[in-house]
């Protein structure tokens, strides 16, 4: 039972998922982040269904497929590490000292900056999926929970950047070494099968992740004193996007 409390926890606040309605307590806190794979392993699943169903069933176009594979994700976590990632480059795009970046990052407003790098960002992110085929879905579908073992592992794992907020709460109510020693696992199996799935693209896409996490390590670190639950959203966003891009690149599918 305490460990569905912990499920319910995770899935409530990272997705949209219907889940039944538990108390954050000290208890149901510390195993959360054990689960936040899952909800990895529902969007990649979801992401798999529909686009096999579309490239191997239907004749719609290149377009069509991509603004689906693309909308899939929002749709499941109501765009909450979008949010993370908006925030994080209006912050960035100041130019400003750590104070003035970590102000940004609770200001509740978008800046031009995060209008701006969200549309780069889906805009890039479709063009991606309008040249995936049915060979590029297993290993695909597999960047969900691995980018958010990842994330996970941060959250337990770096320095704070402040005493407050989300990843915090998250910090302060897990156990961490235990929940640390889960996500490592669910990174570790997520990291094989895609290699087993797709051996040089996931192979390659794996090695994209851990670099995309060395840079969210030492940008963290350097730009605003430690880590925070938008700077967590926007490692997602960001290791995603280069797992699709090196899933695709090393595919060969745009040299077809």
């Amino acid at each position: 039972m305490r460990f569905f409390s912990s499920l319910a926890v995770a899935l409530s606040m990272y997705s949209k998922l219907p889940v039944p309605t538990v108390d954050w307590n000290e208890k149901n806190m510390k195993y959360a982040m054990c689960f936040f794979p899952v909800v990895g392993v529902v969007t990649g699943a979801l992401e798999y269904a529909a686009g096999y169903v579309l490239l191997r069933y239907t004749d719609c176009g290149s377009f069509f497929f991509a603004a689906v594979m693309t909308l899939i994700p929002v749709l499941v976590t109501g765009g909450i590490h979008m949010d993370g990632f908006a925030d994080t480059m209006d912050a960035l795009s100041s130019y400003g000292d750590r104070e003035k970046k970590l102000a940004i990052l609770k200001d509740p407003h978008t800046g031009a900056f995060a209008v701006i790098w969200l549309c780069a960002y889906y805009l890039f992110n479709a063009a991606l999926w309008s040249e995936a085929d049915l060979s590029v879905l297993p290993a695909a579908a597999l960047m969900f929970p691995l980018s958010r073992s990842l994330s996970g592992i941060s959250v337990v794992s770096f320095q704070p950047a402040k005493n407050s907020g989300l990843l915090r709460t998250f910090q302060d109510g897990a156990q961490r070494k235990r929940v640390r020693v889960v996500l490592i696992l669910w990174a570790a199996a997520c990291g094989c099968a895609m290699a087993w799935t797709s051996p040089v693209p996931g192979s390659l896409a794996v090695a994209a992740a851990l670099l995309v996490f060395l840079h969210y390590y030492c940008l963290s670190r350097k730009q605003f004193g430690g880590a925070t639950g938008d700077l967590a959203g926007y490692f997602l966003q960001m290791c995603e996007l280069a797992m699709l891009a090196v899933l695709i690149l090393a595919g060969g599918c745009l040299w077809k």
